[in-house]
């Protein structure tokens, strides 16, 4: 009988257990999130820009806001990271203006932020490598300060063409001392005229082709990677 009684006990346990085997899951416990799927932007890459606004250290100033979009699509493993037509955003760090007697003009961007045709935003760390499409510009330093080419030589010729007018007008009224004496006027004014005048500015129109250059490692969402802007309807 104790036997008997014993392998009912077995039995029913050996019955629960499968019941709670095959109960479905609990509704209320948190689903087990899937890693998301990133890419990486290393340093050093190099994402050439197209310019939306003008810029000209004779009107910019410090903090002045910098936009510009993407001109073609930069791949990693295959992938597409960066779309054509991704915004770049960005702000003026420094300005300076070409002096009267030395010192030429100078602009130092820094971009912060990139904006995907969908709206999806990362934050970035990016500063100007080349300018290839502005003129009579160059890249100063590693940081990515643009600067205006010396205009000594414009200025230099500018005075030498005031001494020969002067002595052109001098040799015509008093002869050959006239001339010499000519020349001296001309070119002191020449001078005074090169010393009054600043430097030539530095001028990036909208459309100048620009690079900018990635400063730090940027990680972005792959599921959230579009070319298509969205277009958001309201009632």
């Amino acid at each position: 009988m104790k036997i008997r009684t014993a392998s009912i006990w077995v039995l029913l346990l050996a019955g629960i257990a499968a019941a709670q085997t095959s109960l479905p899951p609990n509704p209320a416990a948190p689903a087990v999130e899937p890693g998301k799927a990133t890419l990486t932007i290393p340093v050093g890459t190099r994402v050439p820009l197209s310019l939306k606004q003008a810029i000209s250290t004779k009107t910019a100033k410090d903090g002045d806001p910098v936009y510009a979009e993407t001109a073609f699509p930069f791949v990693v493993d295959d992938r597409v990271v960066i779309p054509a037509g991704t915004y770049i955003q960005g702000r003026i760090s420094r300005v300076q203006r070409g002096g009267h007697v030395k010192g030429r003009a100078e602009v130092l961007i820094h971009f912060t932020s990139m904006i995907y045709p969908n709206g999806y935003t990362v934050m970035l760390g990016g500063s100007i490598e080349n300018t290839p499409g502005a003129d009579k510009t160059a890249m100063k330093d590693s940081e990515g300060t643009i600067r205006q080419d010396s205009d000594a030589g414009k200025k230099a010729g500018e005075a030498v063409g005031t001494a020969t007018t002067g002595a052109v007008i001098g040799g015509i009224t008093n002869g050959a001392k006239g001339a010499g004496i000519g020349a001296g006027i001309g070119g002191v004014a020449g001078l005074a005229v090169g010393m009054l005048s600043r430097g030539a500015d530095v001028r990036l129109l909208p459309g100048t082709s620009i690079e900018m250059e990635i400063q730090r490692e940027v990680t972005v969402d792959a599921s959230r990677i579009s070319s298509r802007r969205e277009v958001i309807v309201r009632d």
